[in-house]
């Protein structure tokens, strides 16, 4: 793949990318990977790949390079190969976090770059009538960022999404068949993002960790 200057497009890995929205129309070259879903509590939430999503996927992105069906941490991936990996709602998933955060390391360039989300956990505990029952954690920001350094050069992490009702029905899907609703997700999608301007040192009231990590 080339971009129009006719140099090479980088090359980003998404760990757990099924249906992430972050690396859809990137002028990038992507290979997705996740695992193989399993019955149970992964088929019930519709994590890790099937044949079918994996057919679903290949019509509708234009820029996948490939696939990988495979645990993170237990990586058979040659090093220094991806300029950037993408790890969405996912390291939460994960019980061997410290080799999943090693391993993802490994794979990238020098120079490269990780990019993660979690849930915030200074807010959101993972506990009670409401719990996920496949997520293994939820980090404060001092947790995530301890975790990282231990691995990567730079370490960058701060909270993002302002919670409240806005956020709530912003995440309701977008239908044709329901007109009403789709126009109120979209307004609440545009107030939300104007809620969550200059939250990134907001520990309560905040969905969500972001962090960057150089190598």
């Amino acid at each position: 793949m080339k971009t129009k200057q006719g140099k090479d497009l980088v090359h980003i890995l998404d760990v757990g990318g099924r249906t992430t929205p972050y690396t859809i129309g990137i002028p990038a070259r992507v290979t997705l990977l996740d695992v193989p879903q399993e019955p149970g509590v992964k088929a019930q939430l519709g994590l890790g790949f099937t044949e079918t999503n994996l057919k679903q996927i290949q019509k509708k992105r234009s820029n996948i390079s490939g696939f990988i069906i495979q645990d993170m941490t237990k990586s058979t991936l040659n090093d220094n190969q991806y300029d950037g990996v993408v790890s969405v709602e996912v390291i939460e998933h994960v019980e061997a976090d410290a080799r999943f955060v090693r391993n993802i390391y490994k794979v990238i360039k020098p120079g490269g770059w990780a990019y993660f989300t979690t849930p915030n956990g200074d807010y959101i505990k993972n506990e009670g009538p409401d719990k996920n029952p496949d997520h293994i954690r939820h980090y404060t920001k001092i947790q995530l960022q301890t975790l990282l350094e231990t691995y990567f050069d730079t370490v960058d992490v701060h909270y993002a999404v302002k919670t409240g009702p806005y956020r709530v029905q912003g995440l309701k899907s977008y239908s044709l068949k329901r007109p009403l609703q789709t126009l109120k997700s979209i307004y609440a999608n545009i107030v939300n993002r104007f809620q969550s301007k200059g939250i990134e040192n907001t520990s309560q009231e905040t969905a969500h960790l972001v962090a960057i990590g150089y190598k």
